[in-house]
């Protein structure tokens, strides 16, 4: 097996924990880093014993010649990088949000499959170890037969208020240029655990945003940060995406309901809880009590397991990317499947764009509404 030669292009705080996976994958080396501001290059390249760093991509691609390059931008420039590196001849693995809409996103997919070339997206929220268990759930069966409803909730903590001032507050900041905004920039974690069980290719999407009361007391008014989604297709199926900044403590879970079974995923602290005919209804005092044991006997499993990983050394904050990367190498290297099928890329996607042109929608009726009140109109509404 031959190695293969790696590089990142970005060289930002995301781009450390991709060097540290590919560090982790056996046959692989990193050759090579790329960054516009030479200096950031040059401390990522001293930091983890890379061969050389480039501030041009061109001359990345013909001096470091890497089979597989990682790009690690800002989204902007997602597209053009990934088109220049397939064109190359390099395998692409792309942080998330992968492209800017749908159309970016398939003209990547389409190129990389003429060129014979693999590529990935950065959902790395996709392959924890309690998503893997969750899958095995599902493949066993555990749900009866297809998805009923799911529900996806992804909560970010926008943290200190000083903080969110100076970031979003600026006029200039990459995220304020995206088509979604804030939204597009950490969402497709959430939705593309929707977009997974999505087996139709029609589906409908009613959406409902807003800017939280913490921001406009910020004074910001331009920036969603409460996102309400509702999701259905031609088969029946019913999902729900939650994304919010407003709770407390930060909740990120995938609930899945089945005909025969419910599945309950906890990324936050990796359990997996899963709920069959043996929690039903129970007569008496009992249903008060044996269902609440037998919910506490599967947390206690959870806890047990991730204590095993963590003495075994096999337990990673990043354990997400470590099996995306070590996934998307192998289907490289042996020909294994692509750890994320390109139609769930494009469905994720698909369902971004559709979110920020109803956003986008919204938010034009709401000024045109405001703009046509008569004062007359709005003090006869007054009591």
């Amino acid at each position: 097996m031959n190695e293969l030669r790696v590089a990142i292009i970005g060289c930002g705080k995301i781009a450390d924990q991709h060097a540290q996976q590919i560090r982790r994958v056996r046959g692989s080396r990193l050759v090579g880093v790329c960054d516009r501001e030479r200096l950031m290059a040059a401390q990522l390249a001293e930091r983890f014993q890379v061969d050389d760093s480039f501030d041009d991509v061109d001359c990345l691609l013909k001096e470091a010649r890497p089979d597989v390059v990682h790009i690690t931008t800002p989204p902007q420039g997602h597209f053009e990088l990934a088109k220049k590196c397939l064109e190359a001849g390099c395998h692409v693995y792309v942080e998330k949000p992968f492209a800017i809409n749908l159309q970016e996103t398939q003209a990547m997919l389409s190129l990389a499959e003429e060129r014979g070339l693999k590529i990935t997206a950065g959902h790395n929220y996709q392959f924890g170890p309690e998503m893997i268990r969750m899958r095995e759930l599902v493949r066993k069966g555990g749900l009866g037969g297809a998805p009923v409803h799911i529900e996806s909730v992804y909560s970010y903590d926008l943290g200190d208020a000083t903080y969110v001032k100076s970031l979003l507050g600026d006029e200039k900041h990459w995220v304020r240029s995206l088509p979604g905004k804030l939204l597009q920039n950490v969402t497709s974690h959430g939705i593309a655990k929707i977009a997974e069980f999505l087996v139709g290719p029609q589906f409908t999407i009613n959406v409902q945003g807003r800017t939280s009361p913490a921001l406009r007391s910020l004074g910001e008014t331009d920036i969603v940060d409460e996102l309400r989604v509702l999701i259905s297709t031609e088969t029946n199926l019913t999902a729900y995406f939650t994304f919010t900044t407003q709770v407390a403590p930060p909740v990120q879970e995938l609930r899945l309901f089945g005909p025969k079974g419910s599945i309950v995923v906890d990324n936050l602290h990796r359990t997996v809880v899963y709920l069959d005919r043996s929690n039903a209804h129970f007569k008496s005092y009992l249903n008060f009590m044996v269902p609440p044991g037998k919910l506490a006997r599967q947390y206690a499993q959870n806890m047990w397991s991730n204590v095993a990983a963590f003495l075994k050394a096999d337990f990673h904050m990043d354990a997400g990317m470590k099996y995306l990367t070590e996934a998307f190498y192998r289907s490289i290297q042996f020909g294994a499947p692509l750890p994320i099928s390109y139609r769930e890329i494009s469905l994720t996607a698909a369902i971004m764009d559709e979110i920020f042109r109803q956003l986008t929608s919204e938010k034009t009726a709401s000024m045109e509404s405001r703009a046509n009140r008569s004062p007359m109109a709005l003090s006869g509404n007054l009591r």
